[in-house]
């Protein structure tokens, strides 16, 4: 939760995003702060981009707060709005939350000044079905989480292992023993990427056991 008004463009990394919001709109003027998200999904998709442009383009004598709020953003949209964020518009602040870095492209991240208030994962409350894993939800998982960060990954790999006990899901010594591998291998800054991969692929493969 943030206790103060944001002034200046910023980047937050946070584990709630309506939390967050909830939490700051009220330092604000209502008339000058606009709030850009996918009502749909929680996908920051090219239409909700091409709706930030426009916004932007329109002058105003006050700051205007322009909150850009997704899980995940997609590619297209970043580069669609990087010079925007490079060289916003007289009086326009963009402030960007979403759950992860990893889904803020370098160029943006590097450029643009960030506060992580992300305490870890909610590790009980893991999204993935591991009783119903499949290829295609290890294949959007891995699309969106594409640049998740050592941090993140070893933290996703804690809650993983603790759904899975949760679950009542057996696994052999040498399947568990990944989840410890999968660990040690983050820390000796292997790619997350490919640990993942392979620690996802053997739940998979679990459920094919006779």
């Amino acid at each position: 939760m943030i206790n103060e008004k944001i002034e200046t463009a910023h980047i937050l990394i946070v584990n709630d995003i309506d939390e967050t919001l909830n939490s700051l709109l009220p330092f604000y003027s209502k008339h000058n702060v606009r709030v850009i998200r996918n009502e749909e999904k929680e996908e920051f998709q090219l239409a909700q981009a091409n709706v930030t442009i426009k916004e932007a383009y329109i002058s105003t004598n006050e700051k205007k707060y322009i909150f850009l709020c997704g899980k995940i953003f997609r590619n297209e949209a970043q580069n669609s709005l990087l010079k925007i964020l490079e060289e916003p518009p007289s009086n326009i602040v963009f402030i960007i939350i979403t759950n992860s870095k990893s889904t803020i492209l370098p160029t943006i991240f590097s450029r643009m000044p960030h506060k992580i208030l992300k305490s870890g994962l909610k590790k009980e409350d893991l999204s993935l079905d591991v009783r119903k894993l499949d290829l295609k939800d290890v294949y959007e998982f891995l699309k969106q989480n594409q640049r998740i960060d050592k941090k993140e990954s070893i933290s996703f790999v804690e809650s993983l292992l603790l759904k899975v006990n949760k679950e009542n899901i057996e696994l052999t010594q040498s399947e568990l023993e990944l989840f410890s591998k999968s660990i040690k291998l983050l820390n000796l800054n292997s790619r997350p990427i490919n640990v993942l991969t392979t620690l996802l692929l053997t739940i998979i493969n679990r459920k094919h056991r006779v």
